[in-house]
C-alpha cells in the first residue's frame, strides 16, 4: 500500500470508528433509558408493599368473619340433635294427666324441661312461633300435607303444627312441619 491509499484510508477508519462509537453510545443510552430510576424503584416497591398489606388486611378480615360465624353455628349439631329431648319433654307434659296424684310429676317434669329449654335459649335456640291462620311461606315453613280447607279463610293457610321448628340466630336449622288448607 502506498502512502496515498493510507492516507485514503485513514479518514474512512476514522469516519467507521465515530459511526460505531455513536452507534455505541445509542445502544448504551437505549439500555441506560431501560433501567428504572431509583425512584421508579422505589414506588414499584411501595405498591407492592401496599398491595400486599391491602391482601393482608382482607384476609385477616375474611377470616375473622369466617371465626365468627364458626361460633354462631358451632353448636348447630348439638342444637339439632338435642331438639327430639325437647319434643318429648313437651309431649310428656301434654298426656300427664292433671290429677291429684299426678301434680308432683308433672310439677317435676315442667321444671326440668324449663330448665332445660332456658338453656338451649341461653345457647342461641330461637323457637318459630307458627299459629293456626297464618299465611303458609314455603321459605319458613315445611309443608307435610294438604287437607281440604274447613273454611274458605283458611284456604293457603296454615291449619295445624305437627312439629315446632328453631332457629339457631339467624339461622334455620328445623323447620316448622305444618298442615295447609287447600
Amino acid at each position: 500500500m502506498s502512502k496515498k491509499e493510507k492516507t485514503q484510508e485513514e479518514p474512512l477508519i476514522s469516519e467507521q470508528e465515530n459511526i460505531q462509537d455513536s452507534q455505541n453510545q445509542e445502544v448504551a443510552e437505549e439500555v441506560k433509558d431501560e433501567k428504572p430510576t431509583a425512584e421508579e424503584l422505589i414506588q414499584a416497591e411501595k405498591d407492592k408493599f401496599l398491595r400486599l398489606f391491602a391482601e393482608f388486611e382482607n384476609y385477616k378480615k375474611r377470616t375473622s368473619k369466617e371465626r365468627i360465624e364458626l361460633f354462631k353455628t358451632a353448636g348447630q349439631e348439638l342444637m339439632t340433635s338435642l331438639l327430639p329431648i325437647v319434643d318429648d319433654f313437651e309431649r310428656a307434659l301434654n298426656h300427664i294427666e292433671e290429677s291429684p296424684e299426678t301434680e308432683e310429676l308433672r310439677k317435676g317434669v315442667s321444671l326440668i324441661h324449663q330448665k332445660f329449654y332456658n338453656t338451649l335459649e341461653q345457647k342461641g335456640l330461637i323457637k318459630i312461633e307458627v299459629n293456626a291462620g297464618d299465611v303458609f311461606d314455603a321459605e319458613l315453613h315445611e309443608a307435610i300435607t294438604q287437607i281440604p280447607a274447613p273454611t274458605e279463610d283458611l284456604k293457603g293457610k296454615v291449619i295445624d303444627c305437627l312439629e315446632k321448628g328453631y332457629k339457631l340466630g339467624d339461622k334455620i336449622i328445623r323447620y316448622p312441619k305444618v298442615v295447609i288448607g287447600q
